[in-house]
């Protein structure tokens, strides 16, 4: 019977999933940016990508104190998160729409990385590995944040935009007897701005 493995061994194979995923982020973060176009959106992308950095060394401290061989394990779930992104950047939208989203794209992977990270710090707990476990909840706390930038950012306009943008479109290729309903659309997006 092949020997089982241990709550200690799916945390280490899940703090090396982690650890995956961020640096796939690091790399994903400057396509991100670059394709933006609202400058808070630059901004908190930006931002984050400086985090996520700091964050992979907080990871690599994690697995330190905890005596493990610093290494990745290929994590899928970002792989695909972030697969998915890219074929949104692909895609002809305008400006505004894009920049919608980006923010979308950029919550999903902060939602993945809160998940991962809520269980690496219970089981962290769990385990007793007391010096990983602040580590762990200090990327929790930025990721948390940053879930909470974006959102500000996509409620400070940038949806909005995407909406107008979208009313003006039907404006120009809707027939002359909707205007009413049209009329009636556009300042109900006026009033949320």
């Amino acid at each position: 019977m092949p020997e089982q493995h241990t709550l200690h061994d799916a945390f280490i194979d899940e703090l090396r999933d982690v650890y995956d995923a961020e640096r796939q982020i690091l790399k994903a973060l400057p396509k991100m940016i670059k394709t933006a176009t609202a400058d808070p959106l630059k901004m908190a992308l930006e931002a984050h990508l400086r985090e996520t950095e700091t964050q992979v060394t907080r990871l690599e401290k994690a697995f330190r104190s905890l005596g493990e061989t610093v290494r990745g394990k290929h994590c899928d779930g970002m792989a695909g998160i972030l697969e998915e992104g890219k074929a949104t950047m692909e895609e002809d939208f305008d400006e505004m729409t894009m920049d919608a989203c980006l923010i979308a794209a950029g919550q999903r992977v902060e939602h993945y990385e809160m998940a991962a990270y809520g269980t690496l710090i219970a089981w962290a707990k769990a385990l007793g590995h007391d010096e990983a476990v602040p580590l762990l909840e200090q990327n929790l706390n930025e990721e948390k944040a940053a879930d909470e930038k974006l959102t500000a950012v996509a409620e400070s306009g940038v949806n909005e935009q995407a909406a107008a943008g979208e009313l003006e479109e039907d404006e120009e290729n809707a027939p002359s007897t909707s205007r009413t309903s049209r009329s009636t659309k556009a300042q109900r997006v006026a009033r949320r701005r």
